[in-house]
């Protein structure tokens, strides 16, 4: 494939610049690299989607699958050891078979982990592609057990076909996976048990996600559920034993006694855990944000599109890093920030 012919070109000049560039002044350095594949999805959640709805980009404003292969070369040369790949929804990219053969390539320069988050809604079909290639873990976007609920929430119908897709994936056997679960009072926060016993059912991680403020989804402090809150809630059922929190993890995560599945909770808002983040993000239309609710963004797109020399980009990267503030400000910081909808930022 003349794609990955490419790719290896890529790899090698990548591994021929200076490391890093992916420390900030406060010397985290930046090891995850989450790359929103496209803006595009087939469901509308709210708490993503603007209620107004969006204006979806041009495709020609969207990286190639060439431009993602160079960054990611690029990237993973300056010492990224996982990429997660995003959205939008990452499997209606239209190159994904080409561009995973070629991302899985840098597992031999360096990249250890290869993941994905999906809403599942193309899962089932696009499960034996994953299988096939060097996706070893699936984060399953899932906000309620249930059908009608999950229709309200979406705006489509869904619920089966994604349940049906985690199964399948679980009984492959071949990745690590973890359920996100979006938390709303009012709207799904009644279902905090139900998902424990799926991950207790299952044997694989349920995540818990505090409603965050983004462009246009009409986040209010009442609707958000904290941590403490959420927590609580569960422990009335399960016991819960915390596990060993590494600082550069999100999530504080928990296994429940007597069974083989564990509970994370993931609290942006009253618990932010800024201090050990090691994540950069790259857009779908080739912008590098260093922090999810930071506005400040550099495009790496026009770069390419430019002429930039890989040494130009490695270095525009590591400016955009070592300006990466200490931490986001605080819940009532980002509940005024101006930011792009989520799914435009991939998460």
């Amino acid at each position: 494939m003349e794609s990955e012919k490419v790719l290896t070109n890529w790899s090698q000049a990548a591994s021929d610049l200076s490391c890093g560039s992916l420390s900030d002044n406060f010397g985290r350095f930046h090891s995850y690299l989450r790359i929103a594949l496209t803006d595009r999805c087939n469901l509308r959640c709210r708490y993503c989607l603007p209620f107004e709805g969006i204006k979806w980009q041009p495709r020609q404003s969207l990286l190639t699958a060439s431009e993602f292969m160079r960054l990611s070369s690029l990237f993973v040369g300056q010492g990224v050891s996982k990429i997660r790949l995003t959205g939008g929804e990452p499997l209606l990219y239209p190159e994904l078979k080409d561009l995973l053969s070629g991302l899985g390539s840098l597992k031999q320069s360096g990249l250890t982990s290869l993941g994905v988050t999906t809403n599942g809604m193309l899962l089932s079909s696009q499960l034996p592609l994953l299988v096939d290639s060097e996706i070893d873990a699936i984060n399953l976007s899932m906000d309620t057990l249930r059908e009608d609920r999950y229709r309200e929430i979406t705006q489509k119908d869904g619920y089966r076909n994604v349940r049906k897709a985690l199964d399948q994936a679980v009984q492959s056997g071949s990745f690590r996976i973890k359920v996100n679960c979006v938390v709303m009072r009012g709207v799904n926060d009644d279902e905090l048990i139900d998902f424990a016993g799926m991950a207790q059912d299952l044997g694989i991680e349920v995540r818990f996600i505090e409603f965050m403020p983004f462009g246009g989804n009409r986040w209010n402090e009442n609707k958000m559920v904290s941590l403490a809150e959420m927590k609580s809630t569960i422990e009335d059922r399960f016991e819960l034993n915390e596990l060993d929190h590494d600082p550069k993890e999100t999530a504080i995560t928990y296994a429940l006694a007597n069974g083989q599945g564990t509970i994370g909770f993931i609290s942006s808002m009253t618990t932010p855990f800024c201090g050990g983040c090691n994540r950069i993000r790259l857009t779908a239309d080739g912008s590098i944000k260093a922090c999810l609710f930071g506005n400040e963004e550099v495009s790496l797109r026009n770069m390419i599109r430019s002429g930039a020399s890989d040494a130009d980009l490695v270095e525009a990267i590591g400016q955009t890093v070592g300006r990466k503030h200490f931490s986001h400000g605080g819940e009532a910081n980002l509940a005024k920030t101006d930011n792009r909808p989520m799914i435009s930022i991939g998460g």
